[in-house]
């Protein structure tokens, strides 16, 4: 996940480490990445031909890095960000940092990865229905399991909404 925010914030323009770090964590809801885990991608990324580095004189006389998306990383982001496992499928986060990067995708993509995330949400669903019925979670248990339906019910209408947006604007 943090592999495909640093590469998504390169989308629009080059950026320095120390911006991407920012930029990444408050995606993430942190005050910014930290180095032993930007910086390591961004290398990883160098060597694999995703990202260009370019040296370049920062405000205060020292050197930065500057790194730029190559046609190369494009090609691979937009292969990540279409490809779905369980696991992806599973990811609030990693489903939300889709549809935030859907303008990048194409429309038969963007569906199924809506149609993919709206099953695994109701198969979800099922299974605390099912969980319900069959023990006594007691008073706060059950509370819990409440709130998870709720919040399941609030993103697959979140999903039909989207995808009744993707319809109006040409899917």
């Amino acid at each position: 996940m943090n592999d495909l925010m640093v590469l998504a914030n390169l989308l629009d323009a080059p950026k320095h480490g120390y911006a991407l770090k920012k930029q990444v964590g408050l995606l993430s809801g942190k005050a910014e990445m930290h180095n032993n885990l930007v910086y390591p991608l961004l290398r990883r990324f160098v060597e694999s031909g995703w990202v260009s580095k370019r040296k370049s004189p920062g405000e205060r006389g020292q050197t930065r890095d500057i790194y730029a998306l190559t046609n190369k990383g494009r090609q691979q982001l937009l292969r990540r960000l279409s490809h779905s496992t369980g696991k992806e499928v599973s990811s609030e986060n990693g489903f939300r940092l889709r549809v935030g990067l859907f303008s990048f995708l194409d429309a038969e993509t963007r569906g199924r990865i809506l149609a993919e995330r709206d099953g695994w949400l109701a198969g979800r669903e099922k299974h605390l229905a099912r969980l319900s019925g069959r023990l006594d979670l007691g008073l706060w248990g059950g509370e819990v399991v409440r709130f998870l339906r709720d919040q399941i019910r609030t993103e697959r209408k979140w999903i039909s909404h989207l995808k009744q947006k993707a319809g109006k604007h040409g899917a």
